[in-house]
């Protein structure tokens, strides 16, 4: 007991010892400050941590986060807040000065009092890549007043900068740029202060900022920062004005990058440069000219991109003076030339290099050994020539390889490096020939194959990688059968097989194995069977979206169709389904959210229409058996941008809330049974730009609200009974250009005011009507396009820019109805036939130069043909028949050289048939039933031929060959019979059959000057 005692005093001291160098740690080494600690639990509690969510589906596209954190779990209470992810503390103070939560996917409001401003000492801060929608950035941030680093990027903040934001004098770091959906917006004012008043910054990132209201002016105050800035990031800005060279002049900055401002104007500087330039991005800023020698300055830049800015030119050779370069960019402008082999021979560390979209000739120079960290090269879309260089397939770090679109020739180069990366190959679209090489089907790197739209020829071999995720062979000169090794990929996206000429038998519930198969096309492969297995319930493809069978020889409705739930596009047309379409195919359009495009054209389907899904664009049913009426329910699909039921057999009323849907262009419901008068009430913000009701049974007037179609182009309404007077108001539609009213019952007059010129008119069509009165010169005057076509500058181009449709019309060509189903730009003409229009044809006819059909038949034409006919160098085919015409025929029709089809039966013209060029060409049925012309084709035959012939112009001599040689020969040979002939009245007098010949030319020629004047006199009253 008395050990104790003694022991007493030593334990006690030892254990208030302990407790007080405990004490003393924890208050030494704790570094987490109370009220830190509070606030930044207050702050985690404001929002919520979608752990759920996946990069694909929130902003991963921006490729900035290589994975979500989620650095809040960490917080705790009654735990060290300096010891949680993303928070730093001071090593001396408790205070917390630095915080990063970027990439944590938090979500929630910013709100004005978060206890994030309540950090006074923070000096970093980043919150970049979260979800703060709808929230801005608050006032509060300017009381961080020690940040050095702001990073609040792609936080989805929209409103405007706060001014107090220039509080922060201390920033070395700024970074503001917001995502696609933020709003952000800078006022010239915050800019102002923040440049004067932070004059450390070395980084200030803005992109997607709405800069709009910053000045030239006010961009330059950028000056100030000469001695600090090192990155400049602004792009998709907005900003406008000129492009100032004195942030191109910046002595200190490495990175500038101003691309996506397509309002503001920029040059290049010929001197000056920021020496220490190393990342130059000034994509879509539209320059002009040529790239500037003077770039070649910039010698330790390794980023160049000068993506669509416009540029031509040639690729200039001082580029090959960049030799850090590692990414270049000059894609979309309109370069031209040779690619500069300097490129590929004296740029070592080329790893990207894009030149896509441009004019560039020539042959694709050889890479050899160079180049050999290249790992992007993209060529597409050029005037490239030659052969693939065989090099490229040598390069061991090359992972894309873009050269479609080009004039390449010659086979695809059969080896290739063992080390190969190659994941993308595109070759599409070129003059390839050959065999696929064996190296394309195994691979193991290859996911992306195009190979479409070429002249490859052979056997598709068997697939023996199974890493591909896009295959094009289409329009291809393939053979063989379909290769079954397809089926054995497991990640295969795209598969384009159309019109490659492959054979066998496909059971189509296969296709169900791909899992992710996005897109399918098997069209136009007639040696193809597809098997459509009807009784496959189980199988589903989940990721199918656009599906193409057109031309496949399938009789029904794939099974497979009701089993995809995300189907967007599909395509059946032109083959022999039959029947009534299936019920489940009605119920997946009215429950799908998804289809945008149907076409089930040229089939042989019965029965009812099927209601378009209410987000459908394109709903093409045309050339099918379709009976019953067209519900009103078509009306509920609002983004409708084609609706095609031509060439069925519907009867019933046009829904009159047609007219109404806000963007349709096409409204093609030709050939049918419908009735009842044409929708009234079309709106005036509508899109129509076609419009065919032609071959039905409508009746009434044509509705005055046709004239609110400010983008029609064509408007068919032929083949029904509508009875109204010539619409004259079409006229002020600006953009139409085939106007067909044939075969109705309109009637009167047919007269246009200046006010409604119909400029654009190119097939203008009113036959069979009961129109009368003059010919309807007020209107053909303002014919201004069939005046001043130019065919050279058009070429082969067709009417109709709406995706998935083409114009079609019927006209009377050369004597037969035929049905264009497309319409040439430059193919003009007019068809007055089957009319009662009097009066002569005007001399202005002439004007029309580029008119390639012109049809006046069946009315009561009176007066001569026009000389002026002449002029219509275009023509091809012309119908004056069953008219009053009288008088010759005019010898300058000959110049007609196009001319193959002439009818100028039924008149009573006289005198001599033309000869030579086209008119050689005609036959008797061109002029039968005028009983005074006479000569070849015709079996009547013209006395004195020789005389009777056409006095003939200089020109008509020029052109018939009767120049001055034949004159001259003429001559010389009238000159010698002529001595005889004096010689013989000299020496025996006046021969009486010289003198009876001579009263006979006299007398005759009287009588056709007598004729001449005759005519002339009526045409002038």
């Amino acid at each position: 007991m008395a050990s104790f005692f003694i022991l007493l005093p030593s334990f006690t001291i030892h254990f208030f010892s302990l407790l007080l160098l405990t004490n003393f740690t924890s208050y030494t080494f704790s570094l987490c400050n109370h009220h830190d600690s509070s606030a930044l639990l207050q702050f985690k509690n404001s929002f919520f941590v979608n752990t759920s969510s996946t990069p694909s589906d929130t902003f991963w596209f921006y490729n900035k986060c290589s994975s979500f954190s989620f650095k809040t779990e960490t917080w705790k209470n009654n735990t060290d807040c300096c010891e949680w992810d993303g928070v730093t503390c001071d090593t001396v103070s408790d205070y917390v000065i630095g915080l990063d939560l970027s990439c944590n996917n938090l979500n929630g409001e910013l709100h004005p009092n978060s206890t994030i401003f309540q950090l006074k000492h923070l000096q970093q801060l980043n919150l970049a890549f979260n979800d703060f929608f709808p929230s801005s950035l608050h006032v509060g941030i300017g009381d961080l007043v020690n940040l050095t680093h702001l990073n609040v990027s792609y936080c989805f903040l929209s409103g405007n900068i706060p001014s107090t934001i220039s509080h922060l004098s201390k920033l070395i770091s700024l970074d503001l740029s917001n995502g696609l959906w933020g709003e952000l917006k800078l006022n010239p004012f915050t800019w102002k202060k923040l440049i004067h008043n932070a004059t450390n910054l070395r980084e200030l990132y803005l992109d997607t900022v709405n800069m709009s209201s910053i000045k030239e002016s006010s961009l330059s105050m950028l000056k100030n920062l000469s001695s600090s800035l090192v990155s400049l990031s602004l792009r998709s800005t907005e900003l406008q004005g000129n492009l100032s060279s004195d942030v191109l002049s910046l002595p200190n900055l490495q990175k500038l990058d101003l691309s996506y401002n397509y309002d503001l104007i920029g040059q290049l500087p010929k001197s000056n440069w920021s020496m220490a330039l190393r990342y130059l991005g000034l994509s879509s800023i539209p320059f002009s000219g040529e790239i500037l020698y003077s770039i070649g300055q910039l010698k330790s830049l390794t980023h160049l991109f000068l993506q669509e800015c416009n540029f031509d030119g040639t690729i200039p050779l001082s580029l090959w003076n960049l030799t850090q370069l590692t990414h270049l960019d000059l894609s979309r402008n309109d370069l031209n030339g040779e690619i500069p082999p300097s490129l590929f021979y004296q740029l070592p560390h080329l790893s990207f290099l894009d030149l896509f979209g441009n004019k560039l000739n020539g042959e694709i120079p050889n890479v050899y050994g160079n180049l050999m960290k290249l790992e992007y090269l993209e060529l597409s879309t050029n005037n490239l020539t030659g052969q693939v260089p065989s090099s490229f397939f040598h390069l061991s770090q090359l992972s894309h390889l873009g050269l479609s679109f080009n004039n390449l020739v010659g086979p695809i180069p059969n080896e290739i490096t063992k080390l190969s990366k190659l994941s993308y190959l595109d070759l599409g679209f070129n003059m390839l020939n050959g065999t696929i090489p064996h190296w394309c089907y195994n691979l193991p790197s290859l996911l992306e194959l195009y190979l479409d739209n070429n002249h490859l020829i052979g056997f598709i071999g068997e697939f023996t990688t199974y890493s591909l995720q896009y295959l094009y062979l289409s329009n291809n000169n393939l053979h063989g059968h379909f290769p079954n090794s397809i089926f054995d990929f497991q990640n295969l996206t795209d598969l384009a097989f159309s019109s490659t000429n492959v054979s066998g038998v496909v059971d189509f519930h296969q296709f169900s194995k791909f899992k992710k198969l996005n897109f399918l096309n098997l069209s136009h492969n007639s040696l193809l069977s597809i098997n459509i297995d009807s009784k496959v319930e189980s199988i589903s493809s989940p990721y199918l979206e656009q599906l193409d069978l057109s031309f496949s020889n399938i009789n029904s409705f794939p099974k497979l169709l009701a089993r995809l739930p995300n189907l967007q596009s599909l395509d059946l047309s032109n083959n022999n389904i039959h029947g009534k379409i299936p019920k489940w195919f009605h119920k997946l359009l009215n429950s799908s959210e998804y289809i945008y495009y149907i076409d089930l054209s040229f089939n042989k389907l019965q029965g009812d229409l099927p209601v378009p899904p209410y987000l459908i664009y394109y709903f093409l049913l045309s050339n099918n058996n379709f009976t019953g009426d067209i519900s009103s329910s078509f009306c509920n699909a609002s983004s409708l941008e084609v609706l095609n039921l031509a060439h069925n057999k519907l009867t019933g009323m046009i829904p009159q809330c047609l007219g109404t849907l806000p963007i349709l262009s096409v409204l093609d419901l030709q050939m049918n049974n419908l009735y009842g008068s044409i929708p009234t009430n079309f709106s005036k913000q509508n899109r129509f730009e076609t419009i065919k009701l032609n071959g039905n049974q409508l009746e009434g007037p044509l509705p005055h609200s046709l004239a609110h179609c400010k983008k029609l182009e064509v408007l068919d309404l032929g083949n029904n009974i509508i009875e109204d007077v010539f619409p004259n108001w079409l006229g002020i539609l600006p953009d139409l250009q085939v106007l067909s009213l044939r075969s109705n019952k309109l009637y009167g007059t047919i007269t246009c005011s200046t006010k409604h010129p119909f400029l654009k008119l190119r097939i203008f069509d009113v036959s069979i009507n009961n129109f009368s009165g003059s010919f309807p010169t007020s209107c053909i005057k303002n014919f201004k396009f069939m005046m001043n076509v130019n065919d050279s500058q058009i070429g082969l181009q067709y009417m109709g820019s709406v995706s998935y449709y083409k114009d079609s019309v019927v006209v009377i060509m050369k004597g037969l109805s035929m049905e264009l189903s497309r319409i040439l730009i430059t193919f003009t003409t007019i068809d007055l036939s089957n009319n009662m229009f009097e009066g002569e044809i005007p001399q202005l006819i002439g004007d029309l130069k580029f008119l390639k059909g012109l049809n006046l038949s069946n009315n009561g034409i009176t007066g001569t043909i026009p000389q002026s006919l002449s002029y219509l160098r275009n023509l091809e085919w012309l119908d004056l028949s069953r008219n009053q015409l009288r008088g010759e025929i005019p010898m300058a029709l000959t110049k007609l050289n196009f001319l193959s089809f002439l009818n100028l039966s039924q008149n009573h013209l006289e005198g001599i048939v033309p000869k030579g060029q086209q008119f050689d060409t005609f036959g008797n049925e061109s002029y039968e039933g005028n009983t005074m012309l006479c000569g070849l084709p015709l079996s009547k035959s013209c006395k004195n031929d020789e005389d009777r012939s056409p006095l003939s112009t200089s020109e008509d001599e020029e052109g018939s060959g009767f120049g001055w040689k034949a004159v001259a020969i003429g001559y010389a040979c009238g000159a010698i019979s002529g001595l005889l002939l004096g010689h013989n009245v000299f020496f025996f007098g006046k021969p009486e059959w010289l003198a009876r010949l001579v009263e006979h030319m006299f007398n005759m020629r009287l009588k056709r000057r007598n004729n001449r004047s005759g005519a002339n006199h009526r045409t002038m009253n």
